[in-house]
């Protein structure tokens, strides 16, 4: 590679600036992801345990990954799940889906399906009427398509 004059160095400076600039990431990433945790816990810690999350560890069609979330938790009037997040900190808007619970659910437990744009980790929060939180991740391999192609 030869040398640069003055002019091509300051042409090739302004097009890197100017994509660095334009430049918008195709996912919202972990940092969104942390927020939303963070707004759903109220900035509290959330314990591991208590939930089993049922994903595939290879997902061959990322826009209709199966998902069921179970919480081994207590149901009583007085002590119960009341809301279950999902996160998925690689989509475009990591809060998946959001369920509520009253006692009268009798289980914390469902199953859907999700939309994950790549190969990332999904986190389940749960969070009891007595203001504890528990959470569980698992990672899915996402090989063909997704919300993001």
């Amino acid at each position: 590679m030869g040398n640069l004059s003055r002019r091509e160095t300051l042409v090739l400076g302004a097009s890197g600036a100017a994509l660095v600039v334009m430049w918008k990431p195709a996912h919202a990433g972990p940092p969104e992801a942390a927020a939303a945790i963070a707004k759903f816990t109220g900035g509290k810690t959330a314990q591991a345990g208590k939930i089993a999350i049922d994903l595939p560890e290879v997902a061959e069609n990322g826009s209709i990954v199966p998902l069921a979330v179970s919480v081994a938790a207590p149901m009583a009037a007085d002590d119960y799940v009341s809301e279950v997040l999902v996160i998925a900190e690689h989509n475009p808007f990591p809060e998946v889906v959001k369920f509520n619970f009253t006692p009268l659910s009798g289980k914390a437990e469902v199953a859907t399906r999700i939309r994950l744009a790549a190969t990332q980790n999904v986190t389940v929060l749960a969070k009891t009427s007595k203001g504890a939180f528990f959470t569980a991740q698992k990672m899915v391999k996402v090989t063909v398509g997704g919300c993001g192609g």
